[in-house]
């Protein structure tokens, strides 16, 4: 049961999410299922994955838009919209974990994980791992399938679903590129402080808070000036809510987060809590 005193609860949100995203997921299945059995074990990993939480992307996107004055006639779009996000999310999280090598996800076996487990138990030949982490990739590139299939179809009038196309495909390409520049700083050990933020500020903040804003203010048909406000109040929420998170990724209770304490430090993540501490470390 959700927690009615969230903000993210105003209009049913969560809720409301939760019921497009089982649709999708029961459609979809249904293709899958009409291609073989075989495939069930991706619809159930989602299914579990997508299960939980915190829809950030999706009440930004939606109170972006009626922060922006969009129709309340297309209040059914708009929330189908902006539950695409959550499927553009489930894409980021499956990829990452794989990139990190992380063990869980939400309390629960990373996708790659889970798929080793399946390979182990039911011993087939090869690499569990390989396998683990070939079903994870192809079921993240499932997950951004969706999310432009639900974002397309949501309902909107034609000249809506350009504009907010644009920001979409823009928020898709920032994603990719602070995911990559985070592998970068990996590989290089680590910089300055200024470069952990750029990650950050592509990876995380523009992400999740400031194109969702931007994407429902472009599908209610605002100006410049709406957007460059969501942009002023976005960008630094989202920093603040990312260098939380690395906070959290290192001293956060695993009950709470739903993944294990220090997996950042072991996995040599270069994030702004530890180059703020090489900065200011003695030999």
């Amino acid at each position: 049961m959700y927690d009615a005193s969230s903000p993210l609860d105003e209009s049913d949100l969560r809720a409301r999410v939760q019921v497009i995203v089982d649709e999708v997921l029961a459609t979809e299945g249904l293709v899958l299922a009409g291609v073989s059995d075989d495939l069930a074990p991706m619809i159930d990993t989602l299914t579990d994955l997508m299960a939980g939480g915190k829809r950030l992307r999706p009440a930004f996107c939606y109170w972006g838009w009626r922060g922006a004055g969009g129709d309340p006639a297309h209040d059914a779009a708009a929330m189908r919209a902006s539950a695409a996000l959550e499927f553009l999310q489930a894409c980021a999280l499956i990829h990452d974990d794989v990139m990190d090598g992380s063990d869980t996800r939400r309390g629960l076996p990373a996708v790659h994980r889970r798929f080793a487990g399946l390979h182990r138990t039911s011993e087939w030949l090869g690499s569990p791992e390989g396998f683990g982490v070939g079903a994870a990739i192809l079921l993240g590139d499932l997950c951004l399938s969706w999310a432009d299939q639900v974002l397309l179809t949501a309902g909107f009038p034609d000249h809506l679903v350009a504009r907010g196309k644009a920001v979409y495909d823009v928020m898709r390409t920032e994603l990719m590129a602070g995911q990559y520049l985070d592998l970068l700083e990996q590989a290089r050990g680590g910089g300055s402080v200024e470069r952990a933020l750029t990650v950050v500020r592509y990876k995380s903040a523009k992400y999740t808070i400031e194109r969702p804003l931007h994407l429902g203010a472009a599908l209610a048909g605002a100006d410049a000036s709406v957007v460059s406000a969501f942009s002023g109040y976005g960008l630094p929420l989202g920093e603040a809510f990312q260098l939380r998170d690395d906070i959290l990724g290192v001293f956060g209770d695993p009950q709470e987060t739903g993944k294990p304490a220090g997996d950042d430090l072991r996995e040599g993540k270069r994030t702004v809590l530890i180059a703020v501490a090489v900065e200011r470390s003695t030999p």
